[in-house]
């Protein structure tokens, strides 16, 4: 919470005095009453009752006074509020190395469950994309609000030999750069989601795997996409090339530099329970906008609600407030 006038805070002295008053009173009246009252006389001037209950009458007013100050001040929160227009391209990894048995039933299984439910959280407005890339990308399905047509497509992904990310982020930019802009001329904000288990094998044209990379990237910064990246697998996944065991392990640092460039975020999932929580995360970052919301009608009602409980504990208990 924060207060778009923290200044008006500084009034929180005046329930902390009368605090101090009604504390300073309520230890002097008894001494006050005994010199100069008889000891049944004290009894009439000072009935006996509950300690607590002769105190709510106080309690609930200085918490009113409290809360009134603090709706004074403005207070705010940051509520999360759905975006009403994206594009988001889900750009997979579908090389041999998706067959690993490491996560249950396999990398590839896990991360089309993951992706469902990534899609099933969105925004119905948004439209989302899917590109897969291994010795080559192909753009599986373009972006659309129809979330049969992806969530067939994501059904559909095969696996290939190769891994040429380069191409894959080619061409998941190219298709946010031809989804039309709004009535405005204003083009929605865009993210791609890059879930691949290794490190790229294959460049394009004259660029080493690594500098194909590299140049999409500098691309999606300068068209302002962020790229969330996700090393999936773990260090001990091996696929079978024939009956040879071929290590596959995770490369996280390669995918952690695509996201540091681009201004997206940069996570690992080692199982599937994992890879869900990421996806859920990273809906949450690109799916909802942080907005400041004043609550300064709810905290008054507070104070209000106080006020009217220090009213009746006054006529109930202790009608002198004192």
């Amino acid at each position: 919470m924060t207060f778009l006038s923290a200044w008006r805070l500084l009034l929180l002295v005046v329930p902390a005095v009368l605090l101090a008053v009604y504390v300073w009173r309520t230890l002097r009246r008894p001494a006050v009453a005994a010199r100069f009252s008889s000891a049944d006389l004290l009894a009439s001037i000072v009935p006996r009752r509950s300690g607590w209950q002769r105190h709510l009458p106080w309690v609930g007013l200085l918490t009113a006074i409290v809360l009134g100050v603090l709706a004074f001040a403005q207070p705010a929160v940051a509520l999360l509020v759905p975006k009403e227009r994206a594009t988001i391209m889900l750009t997979m990894d579908t090389s041999r190395s998706m067959e690993a048995d490491d996560i249950t039933p396999n990398r590839l299984a896990a991360a089309q469950a993951a992706a469902r439910s990534f899609v099933a959280e969105l925004p119905p407005e948004f439209q989302v994309g899917l590109v897969t890339f291994d010795a080559r990308a192909q753009l599986a399905q373009s972006p659309t609000t129809d979330r049969q047509a992806l969530l067939a497509a994501i059904g559909a992904i095969d696996l290939g030999a190769g891994t040429d990310t380069g191409s894959g982020l080619e061409l998941s930019l190219d298709a946010i750069e031809a989804v039309p802009p709004d009535a405005d001329g204003a083009r929605p904000p865009a993210a791609i989601v890059l879930m691949s288990d290794g490190t790229p094998t294959l460049g394009t044209a004259d660029l080493t795997p690594e500098e194909a990379v590299a140049a999409q990237a500098v691309r999606a910064k300068d068209m302002s996409v962020p790229i969330s990246t996700i090393a999936f697998g773990t260090d001990e996944g091996v696929v079978f090339d024939g009956s040879e065991a071929v290590p596959v392990p995770s490369d996280a640092d390669a995918l952690r530099a695509i996201s540091e460039v681009t201004g997206g975020q940069a996570f690992t999932a080692e199982s599937a329970a994992e890879l869900d929580s990421v996806y859920q995360t990273i809906g949450t970052s690109i799916g909802y906008d942080e907005e400041l919301t004043e609550v300064s009608a709810a905290v008054a009602g507070l104070a209000m609600l106080f006020a009217v409980l220090a009213a009746v504990a006054a006529l109930v208990w202790a009608p002198n407030l004192s």
